[in-house]
């Protein structure tokens, strides 16, 4: 069942004086990933044929996913007006898919399948959060705080189900570990760029990944500060089976925030570079 709706959020909160055009554009592209979730479900229910309880789980776990993108794309609209969530999610979803007619996982494995939702659900978990934190609007900041704890929640879902499969299956840690860092770089593929072009470029606009991907993570990334990479790292140590706390996950939590920190000025400069077409609705320039 869900834990929340979206009538529950006091719109008449909203003050659009306090929207940030970059924090805008991220809250775009994520609500047409985030309303995709039910894809990512079926693919879940081809993997784990004869697994009921966990198939109802991940079921359940794609009808939040949804509730996310609807909550953040009608949070959008109030935000920008002239934008339309559900044009723009029609347009993604005729531009970008997933493979769901599979009948095993892409990882290798079960436990593999696990550990990269373990890692996705790390990502959103962290990356709401930092927007929580970050934003000033208080119905956004709301929305983003429960979209957090769903995938703090989500996260303990798949991690219990990653036990009950590596009992079985036996996955070692180095090959757990290149599996978790595996899925973190998959997070420069079409997916978010995709979403990035079709929720923030007007039509017409070739789509180009090397613009797009630039764009979404140079903001998306400019939000980031070191307790939310320290909270992903422990997540990610958790899921390889290592110590999530100490003094090697303090070294490697402030190691990867500085290499985050690089990575969002080498992509914004990639995007000064390269500037974007005109966007939907509110201009990037006051980012």
């Amino acid at each position: 069942m869900k834990h929340w709706r979206i009538e529950d959020m006091d719109w008449s909160r909203f003050d659009g004086s306090k929207v940030d055009p970059a924090i805008l554009a991220l809250v775009k592209a994520a609500s047409v990933v985030e309303r995709n979730g039910l894809d990512y479900a079926v693919y879940l229910g081809r993997v784990f044929v004869g697994d009921a309880p966990f198939r109802q789980a991940a079921d359940n776990w794609g009808v939040e996913e949804v509730q996310h993108g609807d909550a953040l794309g009608r949070w959008a609209m109030l935000a920008d007006p002239g934008w339309d969530y559900w044009s723009a999610f029609e347009r993604y979803r005729a531009t970008y898919h997933i493979d769901s007619d599979v009948d095993a996982s892409r990882r290798g494995s079960r436990t593999g399948e696990l550990i990269a939702r373990c890692m996705v659900e790390t990502g959103t978990s962290s990356f709401y959060t930092a927007l929580a934190e970050a934003t000033e609007e208080p119905v956004l900041r709301a929305i983003c705080k429960q979209i957090a704890a769903d995938e703090y929640r989500h996260f303990k879902l798949f991690y219990d189900h990653m036990h009950r499969y590596l009992a079985r299956e036996k996955l070692g840690f180095w090959a757990r570990t290149r599996i978790a860092l595996g899925r973190v770089n998959e997070t420069e593929d079409d997916e978010l760029a995709h979403a990035y072009h079709t929720t923030n470029e007007a039509e017409g606009v070739a789509y180009d990944h090397e613009r797009c991907i630039a764009a979404y993570m140079a903001h998306a990334m400019s939000f980031y500060r070191q307790t939310h990479v320290t909270r992903a790292v422990n997540m990610t140590f958790k899921t390889i089976g290592f110590k999530p706390h100490g003094r090697i996950a303090s070294l490697a939590a402030r190691l990867a925030f500085a290499a985050m920190q690089r990575r969002q000025r080498r992509f914004a400069a990639r995007l000064a570079a390269n500037s974007a077409p005109a966007a939907h609705g509110m201009s990037l320039q006051a980012a």
